[in-house]
């Protein structure tokens, strides 16, 4: 089903880095989305009415409020599609993550109602009636959303939409809730005990739970979060690929929607070498991101390559702050200029965010390290603060 559904909808599938693509597996899904959760939604609500089971209705609300999302998120596939104008040079890809914030505060509304709901059901109790269509209505349920956990999940990860592997998500907690509301209604009907407005306040309790974690989710990416260790480790070793280049730092990955990525780094590279020749470098190593779909900007850093004892020096003092003060620390653009009684030694330190110790702290634990080892050293360090994961 879900490869004719892929198939006869999406043109040219395989090109999920085409906007366009991208947007058509958006709107496939958001579209059976909508078309399932409705007709579960009428189905167990009809069902659940007539036998009068609010925690059956409560998951009917539920698969309402999952239509909605997939509304909500249909547009924001929709309107991030839109091409860069004067006022968004970047594209309008964050209305993708704007989206799935909607549907997250959506879900928490959803599921606070449903609580209070039950509660009262439980204050106030009414008979709940038992029979083959409540058991039908809640198995079709679950096995229509099992599919729809597959499908979203599938097309989730094909186009790496948060938004779609957190719908996929969504439905394997309904498949949950729908077989816990079954559970209680079997249970009540064989043992007497009416569990149909406790099942009601765990069917809400746990939208609500995932509603909130559906908003942390969500307020991630807008808030500027770090990229993932494994990008930040393929930007590292595609950049060390390149003929020419020692070392690679100060890397910024500016999210501004799925697929809409820029980033920039510093490259070290030999002093010695000519700048033409360097720059064609770095033209190619940019040139080479764009063809993958990330704009990537450079920024040429000459080294000492021809003075054995700054090499030296610099390696040392890399693996030392690495070993006694955190594994974490880098440095790089590590220079010297000798005089008569001392010998200033500048280089950049880059700390990880989380790193207990100030600016200030820092220097001087990196200053008696090198001061222990090299008597006649005075550091003059900056600090610069990570800015992507920890790579692995």
């Amino acid at each position: 089903m879900t490869d004719w559904l892929i198939r006869t909808f999406v043109h040219d599938p395989q090109d999920v880095s085409s906007p366009e693509v991208r947007t058509s597996y958006g709107r496939l899904a958001g579209i059976v989305g909508i078309v399932c959760n409705v007709a579960l939604c009428l189905f167990k609500g009809l069902v659940g009415i007539a036998a009068g089971s609010v925690s059956m209705v409560a998951d009917a609300v539920n698969n309402l409020s999952d239509a909605s999302s997939n509304v909500i998120s249909l547009l924001g596939f929709k309107m991030a599609s839109k091409p860069p104008d004067m006022n968004h040079p970047y594209g309008h890809g964050r209305y993708e993550y704007l989206a799935g914030l909607s549907v997250a505060a959506l879900v928490v509304a959803i599921g606070f109602n449903l609580v209070t709901g039950s509660i009262r059901r439980i204050i106030s109790p009414e008979p709940v009636e038992f029979g083959p269509f409540v058991v039908l209505a809640l198995s079709v349920s679950i096995l229509v959303k099992l599919w729809m956990m597959a499908f979203n999940l599938r097309i989730g990860r094909a186009i790496r939409s948060d938004a779609l592997l957190a719908t996929g998500m969504d439905s394997r907690n309904d498949v949950i809730t729908t077989a816990s509301v079954l559970a209680a209604a079997v249970i009540s009907h064989f043992t007497g005990v009416q569990l149909d407005a406790w099942a009601g306040i765990a069917v809400g309790a746990f939208i609500l739970w995932s509603g909130f974690d559906l908003l942390r989710k969500a307020i991630s990416p807008l808030l500027g979060r770090a990229p993932s260790p494994e990008l930040v480790q393929y930007i590292h070793d595609k950049i060390m690929s390149y003929p020419g280049v020692l070392g690679t730092h100060d890397l910024m990955v500016h999210d501004y929607g799925p697929g809409r990525q820029f980033a920039s780094a510093h490259v070290e590279m030999s002093g010695s070498e000519g700048v033409y020749r360097s720059h064609d470098t770095l033209d190619n190593i940019e040139q080479d991101f764009k063809r993958e779909g990330l704009i990537m900007t450079l920024h040429y850093d000459p080294i000492v390559t021809d003075d054995p004892n700054v090499k030296d020096m610099r390696h040392w003092i890399d693996t030392s702050i690495k070993e006694q003060i955190n594994p974490l620390l880098s440095i790089h653009d590590l220079r010297t200029v000798p005089g008569p009684t001392h010998t200033n030694v500048i280089f950049d330190c880059v700390r990880p965010a989380g790193l207990a110790l100030t600016d200030s702290q820092l220097k001087k634990r990196i200053s008696d390290i090198v001061t222990a080892r090299y008597p006649k050293a005075v550091c003059k360090v900056t600090i610069d603060q990570s800015y992507v994961s920890p790579r692995q």
